[in-house]
């Protein structure tokens, strides 16, 4: 890492903690080094809110914007979902720290509003019926600036993001890995290439665990999905 941006991060690394104190222990503040995608994580306040520590992945989202490039027109991504380790629902927010426009980290703030979503229930029971509360704050995402693909999920280990991505994509076919046709597997695999699973160190081990194939499956798919993409550029 350049002396520059190493001396960038420590600056965010003190707004970590900062930011943690001051917002209180419902916030969640985690700062990012891409440097190290495994182990991204340089530092986090509050991490009892997703479950997570130092050294921690790059989460799915994460990944994804690495992968569409949305950093390149954005400095930030606003109130989009999230799903703890404990599953417990998670609103967040992420910005992107860049130097001479290159993407170099990220700050992001996830929030857990369940203490004050139960309490506002309970006072709005009062005097509404049981559904009013959903009709009038729908927990739709729609004030994020950008449309993701589903909730961020939030883990200590690679292999945990591998399976969970594995597992997103054999629940849309409804298929069991072991059942898999070739087609379906290198549509599972084009899936997680555009969603930037194959950025993590190991990930192909973990993919090809997943889908009960062998990692030189993996490989082969992947590099037909490549070859396939570069011929359409």
């Amino acid at each position: 890492m350049p002396d520059s941006t190493h001396e960038l991060l420590r600056q965010y690394q003190q707004l970590t903690e900062f930011l943690g104190q001051a917002l209180g222990p419902d916030y969640e503040v985690a700062l990012h080094d891409l440097t190290d995608k495994n182990r991204s994580i340089i530092a986090i306040a509050n991490g009892h809110v997703s479950g997570r520590s130092i050294g921690a992945p790059l989460t799915n989202v994460a990944l994804g914007i690495l992968m569409d490039k949305s950093y390149e027109t954005r400095d930030y991504l606003l109130h989009y979902s999230g799903v703890s380790i404990n599953g417990k629902d998670l609103r967040s927010s992420t910005m992107f720290i860049k130097e001479h426009g290159k993407l170099v980290g990220m700050l992001c703030v996830n929030f857990d509003d369940s203490r004050y979503r139960a309490i506002s229930e309970q006072v709005m029971e009062l005097c509404h019926p049981n559904g009013f509360l959903r009709d009038l704050f729908p927990l739709s995402g729609e004030e994020a600036v950008h449309v993701l693909p589903g909730p961020e999920t939030f883990r200590n280990s690679t292999e945990a993001v591998a399976i969970d991505a594995v597992g997103r994509e054999l629940e849309k076919l409804g298929v069991p890995a072991d059942r898999l046709t070739s087609d379906e597997r290198l549509q599972i695999i084009s899936a997680l290439e555009a969603g930037g699973i194959f950025l993590l160190k190991g990930s192909v081990k973990d993919v090809a665990a997943g889908l009960a194939c062998s990692q030189a499956s993996v490989y082969r798919y992947l590099s037909q999905i490549r070859n396939e993409g570069a011929g359409e550029e």
